[in-house]
């Protein structure tokens, strides 16, 4: 599936409040991490109706030639019943700008939102 660009906006509560909690674990650059947040937007979707999002840090250089790394931070997401459903990844170009947030799924259907925090382990 292809990224399709959108008009780049804030993030939204959900998508805040996932990577606030993927940014709490302590890896080499998660403080520096943290601080881009309050200047992190959503500039594409991973597809129509997608939870998955390519995010820029505003004020930053984006470097396209530096590859986007998964972060060693992650978490798997369980439904209300216990049952895992998936897992969220987190990507950062030259694994120093945040550039992308990945929802995982193993259900037949697509997720329609982010779990909420509580779904998380």
């Amino acid at each position: 599936m292809s990224a399709v660009p959108i008009e780049p906006r804030p993030l939204n509560a959900s998508e805040r409040a996932v990577l606030e909690h993927l940014l709490e674990a302590d890896f080499a650059g998660a403080p520096a991490l943290r601080g881009q947040l309050d200047h992190t937007e959503v500039v594409a979707t991973w597809g129509p109706g997608s939870v998955s999002v390519d995010l820029r840090v505003r004020g930053l250089e984006q470097h396209p030639s530096a590859p986007s790394t998964l972060l060693p931070t992650g978490a798997d997401v369980y439904d209300r019943s216990g049952e895992y459903i998936g897992e969220l990844l987190l990507w950062a170009e030259g694994g120093t700008t945040l550039s992308a947030l990945e929802y995982a799924w193993v259900t037949d259907d697509a997720p329609t939102s982010l779990p909420s925090v509580d779904q998380l382990r």
